[in-house]
């Protein structure tokens, strides 16, 4: 696992990277006349430059302006740096300090490697980055907690169901408790139909395994809050689409990721712990997969949920929202400020926005909307506000039960999520991260496969809620 150090490796380093503000600098360092020049010839905002040396050294001029945009630029060219220079060790040099800590998280983010099924592994990737200059104690800290987290919910996302069943689930949640440090309760099938949670015992009803549903909490020293925050993260661990079966190609096949809500809740409360924010926050997790074998739901059923309402099934591939609301409709047992769901629901929003965004919506107050969009900006996992107009509910109308479970092709993102309102009396904010939370291809320091998101975004956030 990779990590942050104010202490000089004792092995040394294999790369030195100087960051300056401006390209103009390069002529303060320690270097020779002819590498001084080279390095004014070459050397731009928002560029760099390797010079052959042992250790390898290389000089990165960080890209001008001090917003969310020149962060996000940062990470970007940290990515170049390390893909052109392959090191264990790296000494991260600046008087910076933002940007110098964007693109020491770019760096970091862009050295994960998920490897664990290789039989045959030759692991040379990035194991220490050490800080010098600007860095502190709270920024080793802070980026150590929040890169772990966020491998931890890549990793997650990247296991396969032949490992990471939602018993599993329930007991990965329970170790990263451990080592983060808050408390998880996990519910088995017997507690999970004595609470009659329907609409996650509806789509577990096809599969052989057992749900779970795991309880997270996290009360940092501190906390002056009278409510809890609340996440809620999807964690349907496998995706068949049920008997409303999914095409294979492009769609069932990367359907492991379908818990990448869940993933994220995880990471986002394991960083919040790590870095002992004062702040208290539970974790609801319902998981199960949802596959079309047994006495699989279908539609046409009508289920019942656990606040007691009906719901006419007419897509079982539809079936994130129904366990989402059964844990929506358990959130109210703490009375909670403010819920955040969190959850792969729809390819409406992948095809809406791409994988450049999430798209939020809800009943919060527009200043925690606000306040979203500010943690957005500075993870760069920008939130897209999806309107949530009342004439969306007349699309979830049912002439059998209290509402379906879909409302058609159009605003297919919104109306998913006025279906979760329903379960709701709280403020409350939904967010469908299906565009981003899986990638066939790395983009940047995003990885291939699982890409944790949601895990710097809801950091931020509660880091804002402080």
């Amino acid at each position: 696992m990779l990590n942050f150090s104010l202490t000089r490796p004792e092995r040394g380093v294999d790369h030195q990277i100087y960051l300056l503000d401006k390209p103009e600098e390069a002529h303060k360092l320690e270097l020779s006349d002819t590498e001084k020049a080279y390095l004014q010839s070459e050397l731009k905002s928002g560029t760099f430059v390797s010079l052959s040396r042992k250790p390898a050294l290389s000089v990165a001029s960080l890209p001008e302006g001090d917003d969310y945009k020149a962060w996000e630029k940062s990470r970007l060219l940290a990515t170049k740096v390390a893909k052109a220079n392959s090191a264990e060790a790296i000494e991260l040099i600046s008087n910076s300090s933002e940007k110098a800590m964007a693109f020491a998280e770019g760096l970091a983010l862009a050295s994960y490697e998920f490897n664990k099924y290789f039989t045959k592994k030759e692991d040379k990737s990035l194991k220490e980055i050490f800080l010098s200059a600007s860095f502190t104690d709270a920024h080793v800290q802070e980026l150590n907690a929040v890169v772990k987290a966020t491998f931890l919910a890549r990793n997650l996302v990247n296991e396969p169901l032949s490992y990471l069943t939602a018993a599993q689930l329930g007991k990965e949640a329970e170790k990263a408790g451990q080592e983060f440090g808050f408390k998880v309760e996990v519910f088995n099938k017997k507690k999970i139909e004595s609470l009659k949670m329907g609409g996650l015992l509806a789509v577990n009803r096809g599969s052989q395994d057992p749900p779970s549903f795991s309880i997270l909490e996290y009360k940092g020293e501190g906390s002056k809050q009278d409510k809890p925050i609340v996440l809620v993260g999807k964690g349907v661990v496998y995706d068949t689409g049920g008997l409303s079966l999914k095409p294979t190609p492009g769609s069932m096949d990367s359907m492991k990721s379908d818990m990448g809500g869940a993933a994220a809740v995880i990471g986002a409360i394991s960083a919040a712990a790590a870095n002992k924010l004062p702040i208290h926050v539970i974790g609801l997790v319902p998981a199960t997969d949802n596959r079309p074998g047994l006495n699989a739901y279908v539609p046409g059923d009508v289920v019942k949920m656990y606040d007691g309402s009906t719901v006419e099934v007419l897509n079982t591939d539809a079936e994130g929202r129904m366990l989402l609301a059964d844990a929506l409709a358990y959130a109210k047992n703490y009375k909670p400020q403010l819920v955040v769901d969190l959850a792969t629901l729809t390819g409406a929003a992948a095809i809406a926005i791409g994988k450049y965004g999430v798209v939020g919506m809800g009943t919060a107050a527009d200043e925690e909307f606000q306040k979203l969009e500010s943690a957005g900006n500075t993870a760069y996992e920008r939130v897209a506000r999806f309107p949530f107009w009342d004439e969306y509910d007349d699309l979830l109308k049912s002439s059998i039960a209290d509402q379906k479970n879909i409302g058609g092709r159009e605003a297919g993102a919104i109306t998913a999520g006025k279906f979760l309102q329903k379960f709701t009396d709280y403020p409350w904010i939904h967010i469908d991260i299906a565009g981003p939370a899986f990638l066939n291809a790395a983009d940047h320091y995003r990885s291939e496969g699982g890409t944790g998101v949601g895990v710097r975004l809801m950091y931020n956030f509660l880091k804002s809620k402080v």
